[in-house]
């Protein structure tokens, strides 16, 4: 994962569970074969935190169990 990639364009998504009480989320965006792009949604500004697909399936795994 480069940390040079322009996501300036990039489709962010919340959860469904977030609601629109401005609670706390993550919004995260599907970059295709470099895998998935994570952040904050109340400071996108802090920081993108990009992962392998391999890697965004196993956290979800391990969350949703």
């Amino acid at each position: 994962m480069g940390s040079s990639q322009n996501l300036t364009n990039t489709r962010w998504r919340k959860s469904s569970y977030s609601g629109n009480t401005g609670g706390d989320c993550v919004e995260v965006a599907d970059l295709g074969t470099p895998g998935v792009a994570v952040r904050d949604s109340k400071k996108p500004e802090a920081g993108i935190l990009t992962v392998s697909p391999e890697v965004y399936a196993a956290f979800m795994t391990f969350v949703t169990a």
